[in-house]
């Protein structure tokens, strides 16, 4: 058994009984999405568990091998073509680690959303299409779904049953909106229910996107 990712938690009340496992993109790193606790609308909802994993840190091929925290290696920047299928599934295992820690805290996978932006956001639909269980939501934030072909044949039946929020900026010049559409249209047409936006941004967030994530989050967990 690999070790488990370091992470950072922020909990919004005693005994919380729902978990969101928030991943950071490529070179950031736990702390990236830890103010959006307090940006957040959360009010009427239950006490939760925040959760930001750090990435390993690896040579990262597109970065001229800079060392960094990435989920997987970049290799070219056409993210469909030579994709790292085995850094993919390496931290495919580590995050279903995290999610069976949550398990074994007391919340059950009903009350666990996956999260993540640009990276962060391709490993939580890599984890959350294989799960053999549905769980709360699965939050993707300006990514796409990795290994798409094999996403198609490896995505599980339970998993169908969990609600998918997908968003990206218009203009971003790091994942094309036309990638994010493709797989948005994938999702769709497994059976997936996927809430679609997209914002006049570029890889970023803006604030109407922070409001309809709170929106969401109020519509799963109510």
């Amino acid at each position: 058994m690999s070790t488990l990712l370091q992470t950072i938690e922020k909990e919004t009340g005693a005994n919380p009984s729902v978990a969101i496992i928030w991943m950071h993109g490529l070179g950031a790193d736990a702390n990236d999405f830890v103010p959006m606790v307090h940006e957040l609308d959360l009010r009427g909802l239950p006490a939760i568990r925040f959760i930001f994993p750090n990435a390993d840190t690896m040579p990262v091929t597109i970065n001229n091998g800079y060392v960094m925290r990435a989920w997987y290696d970049i290799v070219a920047s056409d993210l469909g073509r030579q994709e790292d299928e085995a850094g993919l599934r390496a931290s495919q295992a580590k995050v279903e680690a995290l999610i069976e820690r949550e398990k074994a805290r007391g919340i059950p996978a009903g009350r666990i959303i996956l999260a993540g932006f640009s990276q962060g956001c391709a490993m939580t639909l890599q984890t959350g299409m294989r799960l053999q269980e549905k769980l709360a939501g699965l939050m993707c934030l300006s990514g796409y779904v990795p290994i798409a072909a094999k996403a198609a044949a490896e995505h599980t039946a339970a998993s169908l049953a969990t609600p998918i929020f997908m968003v990206h900026g218009r203009m971003d010049p790091v994942i094309p909106l036309a990638r994010a559409e493709q797989s948005r249209d994938l999702l769709q047409q497994l059976g997936y229910s996927v809430e679609w936006h997209d914002y006049p941004m570029q890889h970023s967030l803006c604030q109407e996107e922070v409001d309809h994530i709170s929106a969401w989050l109020k519509n799963v967990l109510a």
